[in-house]
This record gives C-alpha cells, sequence and structure tokens, in this order.
C-alpha cells in the first residue's frame, strides 16, 4: 500500500467513524419519543415507500421543482455508484478497476456523465429560483440566515461536485489518448469530451495533476457532504425512506384517541366495569418532545424545508402566525436541544424549557385541522399530529382554551352538540 492509498484509508475511516457517531446521536434522539406501532401491514407500507419514496410520486405535485427534483435524486442515486470504483481504486492504487465490464462500462460513465450535467443545469436553475426569482414560500419568517445558507450551500456542493467529476473524467481521457500508462483506455465521455481537445495541448504532468486533484475533491467532497447530512436539512436524503415507510395508515383526519381518556368514558358507560389498579391517567398531550411519538421525531429530522405544507396551510394563507414548517423546524430544534443536554449533562437533565419555548399558543390554536399540511409533504410528514398533541395539552393539563371553545365543550358534554340548544329541540329545524 502506497503513502496515498494510506492517505485514503484515514480519510475514509475518519469519514466513517463521525458518520457513524453522528447517526447514533440521531437514532438516541429519535428514541427520546414515547413508543407507537408503526409495524403493521408491512406489504401496503412498502407500496407506500415504493411509489412516494422511491418513485417521487408527489413531489410532481409541481411539475417544474418536481422534475428538477427527480433529475438531482437520480443523479444522487446512480452516480454515487461511481463511488464504489473510487473507493477500491483509492484503496489499492488501481484506475478504473471497474472498466472489466467493457461496453457496460463505457454505458455507466457516458450516462453517469450525462447525469451529471443535468444535476449541475437542475442545481443552477435551483439557485435562481431562490435568490433570483425568490419564490415566496422560501421566504416565510421561518426561513432565517442558516436555512437559507443551507439551502444555497448544498447546491453549490453539488455544482461543484459534479464540476470536479467532468473535469475529472476530461483530464483523464485526454491522458488516454496520450497513452499514458496507468490511464488504461476505458469509458465514454459525451459531456467531458467537449474538453478534451482543450486539455491535450497541456503537458502530461499537468493533466495527471488535475486528474488527481479533482478526484482527490470529489472523494473527499462526497464524505464531507456525507458528514455535514446530519446537521442539514438534507438528512431527508437519508430518512425519506424509513419516514415514509413507517407513514400512518389510517384515513386521514382520523385522530387517535388517548387511551386513558378512552378508558375513563368506557367506565361512564358500563357500570358493570372493573376500574383499573392503576388510575393514574399520565401526561394528557406533549408539552416536550419526549411527550411525542419517535415517528413525530423522525418527522422534524426528515424536514426539508421546502415549505410546500406552509404554502397549503389555509390558516397560514388567510394571515395567521401558524406554519406547519416552522412546527416542524421547531420539534428539531428543541430535540437538538435536548439532545446536547444529554450529551452534556446526562438524560435526566431539565432546562426548564419545552416545545412551548419554541412554539406558542397562537399558532397551534390557529390550525383547522384539514389535513392539507400531511397531504402536501412529499415525504409524509404528520406536522398536525404534533400540532394536535400540543394543544391537547394545553387545553387538558393547562385549562387554556380559549373562551369560545369552553362554550362549545361545555355544550357538547350538556347537550352533545355545539350549538347552546336543548337535545330536544335539535329536530325543530324540520318544522320550519
Amino acid at each position: 500500500m502506497g503513502f496515498s492509498n494510506l492517505i485514503f484509508l484515514l480519510f475514509l475511516a475518519f469519514a466513517i467513524f463521525l458518520f457513524s457517531k453522528n447517526i447514533k446521536k440521531l437514532i438516541r434522539n429519535i428514541r427520546l419519543g414515547r413508543d407507537i406501532n408503526r409495524s403493521d401491514n408491512k406489504s401496503e407500507r412498502l407500496s407506500i415507500m415504493t411509489r412516494v419514496a422511491l418513485g417521487q410520486s408527489k413531489i410532481m405535485a409541481k411539475p417544474v421543482a418536481g422534475f428538477l427534483h427527480v433529475i438531482v435524486y437520480l443523479g444522487f442515486i446512480i452516480i454515487n455508484i461511481e463511488v464504489i470504483e473510487i473507493i477500491i481504486d483509492g484503496l489499492f492504487g488501481t484506475h478504473r478497476i471497474l472498466s472489466f465490464l467493457g461496453s457496460f462500462y463505457n454505458f455507466l460513465i457516458g450516462s453517469f456523465e450525462i447525469l451529471a450535467m443535468s444535476v449541475l443545469v437542475a442545481c443552477i436553475v435551483f439557485l435562481i429560483r431562490r435568490n433570483i426569482i425568490r419564490i415566496p414560500r422560501f421566504f416565510n419568517p421561518e426561513i432565517t440566515k442558516w436555512p437559507k445558507t443551507d439551502a444555497n450551500l448544498i447546491l453549490i456542493i453539488e455544482i461543484l461536485l459534479m464540476s470536479a467529476f467532468l473535469l475529472m473524467n476530461a483530464a483523464d481521457s485526454a491522458l488516454q489518448n496520450k497513452e499514458v500508462s496507468h490511464y488504461i483506455k476505458a469509458g465514454a465521455f459525451p459531456v467531458s469530451s467537449f474538453l478534451v481537445n482543450i486539455f491535450n495541448n497541456y503537458s502530461v504532468n499537468f493533466l495527471i495533476f488535475i486528474e488527481r486533484s479533482t478526484w482527490w475533491f470529489h472523494i473527499i467532497g462526497i464524505l464531507a457532504f456525507l458528514n455535514y447530512l446530519p446537521y442539514s436539512k438534507h438528512l431527508h436524503i437519508i430518512l425519506a425512506f424509513p419516514n415514509v415507510f413507517f407513514s400512518n395508515l389510517n384515513p386521514k383526519g382520523q385522530f387517535s384517541n388517548m387511551e386513558s381518556v378512552t378508558n375513563e368514558v368506557k367506565l361512564m358507560f358500563d357500570p358493570n366495569a372493573v376500574p383499573p389498579t392503576n388510575l393514574n391517567p399520565g401526561k394528557f398531550g406533549a408539552k416536550d418532545v419526549s411527550d411525542l411519538s419517535w415517528k413525530n421525531l423522525m418527522d422534524a429530522y426528515s424536514c426539508t424545508e421546502c415549505g410546500r405544507c406552509t404554502s397549503e396551510c389555509p390558516a397560514n394563507i388567510t394571515g395567521k402566525l401558524l406554519s406547519p414548517r416552522k412546527i416542524m423546524m421547531d420539534t428539531r430544534d428543541r430535540l437538538e436541544e435536548v439532545g446536547k443536554n444529554i450529551d452534556k449533562n446526562g438524560l435526566d437533565f431539565d432546562d426548564g424549557k419545552s416545545l412551548f419555548s419554541y412554539i406558542s399558543q397562537e399558532e397551534i390554536l390557529a390550525c383547522t385541522s384539514c389535513n392539507a399540511c400531511v397531504q402536501a409533504c412529499p415525504v409524509n410528514i404528520d406536522p398536525l399530529s404534533i400540532i394536535m398533541e400540543l394543544r391537547r395539552y394545553k387545553i387538558m393539563e393547562e385549562s387554556s382554551a380559549p373562551s369560545e371553545w369552553n362554550n362549545v365543550f361545555s355544550n357538547i358534554e350538556n347537550n352533545g352538540a355545539p350549538w347552546q340548544f336543548s337535545p330536544s329541540d335539535r329536530l325543530n329545524w324540520r318544522d320550519e
């Protein structure tokens, strides 16, 4: 093993170690949520995952952005097959080790180049949409300096990685044309071939420098990008598939009943029922991230801040404070804060804060529970379930519902309907 191979091995090992450490923390944070069962109907879940996560079906609701996203998605998935060859070459000092595949290898490299160019163009269009056209949903109040920077940074990294890939192939092709030893004749270069005529005028040493430097930039950039993901909204690249798989399969609009409340109602209606020995109902709703389910927390980490949920939210459209995207971002920020507290002070540390340090009562009361945000999300995130758990806590634990709501609750309890009419008068409308 040569010196460069040893350096590569150290880079690779460190990147894998750091990524594993970050993913371990991520899983730990998600498991802070209460347990729910999402292991049922595996065949249906696989079907939804195939259609929504793999097939990108919901992303195409906005055709232009959807098409561009599919290009970047395919580029990310397919071009990274080439990383397998780069890793083998980096470890063993070989060059284009998979070239024994012959014409199929030429097809692969040619396809990678076309995809790389398509990804490069798509990322430039995305940058223009964000920074020149300024699509409104990218400039809501919750999109502060860091989310804007994060989005632009990812696009710039993609452009640099694709550019490095094409430059590497152009220099490699020029070296192949010069029949330089070690640079075997392999690969088809439909895009980078436009640069080969320029590169043919340079010396062999300079071409080797270009090829090696872009090779190192490409692989180190990919490893750095991998370890940047846990700190970025683009973590959905990893979590989209499991998040969609564990989607809520119940019909939209069907709320989950609290077991403690259900048991209490059953006792009221069944005089022969035996009360449970443990009468402690626990906490109603959610005050902090640990009161939410692990799926709610996975949702928060899976959010890519695209804003489709907020752009479809009728409360937000009519000027209310509620933004489903902000709910997910705030949940993730609070979860990250709790995780850091655990790392620093242990599992039982209480910093005196909660989700309500991030999310106001006005926001959660503005929700109409219409499910538009759930329907709009490309990866089946469910902001509504978080909003309802927070609302349950405020109303059932703190009794802080608006007076108008309390009147409705009282009418339902006494009259069996939201209106202040006697049950015996309910059918009087027929006489009119």
